[in-house]
């Protein structure tokens, strides 16, 4: 492995966010390495991008693998608990993963978190980013910390399943009012926040965010449009919002939805107080995306722990 020349780390380089910075990354003249659980995954980026293993287990790999980086720009994290993988995990992994770039003398971390992270929260997703971002800060390391709400773009997740369901069932179950609170930012427009970001010093922390806030039910009916899909929007309890997606789970494969991500949802955790900072109206990149839009379900399960 070659560490003679300075270089920047991406986590993850072959998934969602990971993949829109390390082009942005080799756009600007970068040289870049990926450390990753999946290093079987499609690499669409052939050798201009060097692979390592995202081992937690063996850390003076990881170290090695980390020395000489100028900057790594993190999106480890679990989006729910799965097996034996779990937030605390997620966590401690994630400590590892700084404490090895503190030791091979990495300049800045670039992390992305979450909106509204809070070590005080009963939801384990959120008060989980709180206790990385808390371990990132005391670290001595520069950072910046990115803090996105629901990130939209070719390979979104929420988004996509979301028009899936429109196109695959008569009515649409909300839970709750549906007037809790969305803010989605373009993926492109994370990655230029976060490429950014790794070029300066200054410690910062800011929300990522779009400049279009949506209630629930009027993004269900924004794409509903969109993908000219009638659907009826039911109002229910979370319970058996929940209920409902269980008895789906079976026919896609994956996990739709946790009640942790419906009560965050419902909390309005999903929409920042700050001024919008991705520029991509999510209403103009819809009408640009209709006839692609949920045409195949996109499962997390697949994705992350095949």
């Amino acid at each position: 492995m070659n560490n003679t020349h300075e270089f920047e780390v991406v986590t993850g380089a072959f998934s969602y966010t990971g993949k829109y910075i390390t082009q942005r990354l080799l756009d600007a003249g970068k040289t870049v390495r990926t450390i990753t659980g999946h290093p079987n995954n499609p690499n669409p980026f052939g050798k201009q991008v060097e692979i390592a293993a995202l081992d937690f287990h063996d850390t003076a790999e990881l170290v090695q693998s980390l020395r000489g980086a100028s900057v790594l720009y993190n999106s480890y994290w679990v989006r729910f608990s799965h097996g034996r993988v779990t937030f605390d995990e997620g966590v401690s992994n994630s400590r590892i993963l700084i404490q090895a770039a503190k030791e091979a003398g990495v300049r800045r971390i670039v992390h992305l978190s979450i909106a509204n992270p809070s070590l005080d929260s009963h939801l384990p997703y959120y008060s989980g980013k709180a206790r990385v971002e808390k371990a990132i800060i005391e670290s001595g390391l520069s950072y910046a910390i990115l803090r996105p709400t629901v990130i939209f773009g070719a390979e979104d997740i929420l988004i996509n399943n979301i028009a899936w369901f429109v196109r695959h069932m008569p009515f649409f179950a909300v839970p709750g009012s549906g007037q809790y609170q969305l803010q989605p930012i373009f993926v492109e427009d994370i990655a230029e926040l976060a490429v950014n970001a790794g070029q300066h010093e200054s410690n910062l922390a800011i929300d990522a965010v779009g400049p279009e806030v949506f209630s629930f039910d009027d993004l269900v009916r924004l794409i509903a449009v969109a993908v000219h899909c009638k659907t009826r929007l039911v109002h229910v309890r979370p319970g058996a919002a929940l209920s409902i997606l269980r008895l789906v789970e079976p026919f896609v494969g994956d996990v739709v939805l946790t009640r942790e991500e419906i009560d965050g949802l419902m909390a309005n955790l999903l929409v920042s107080k700050e001024p919008p900072t991705g520029q991509t109206r999510f209403s103009e990149w819809l009408a640009k995306n209709e006839s692609t839009l949920g045409i195949k379900y996109a499962s997390e399960l697949k994705r992350h722990y095949r």
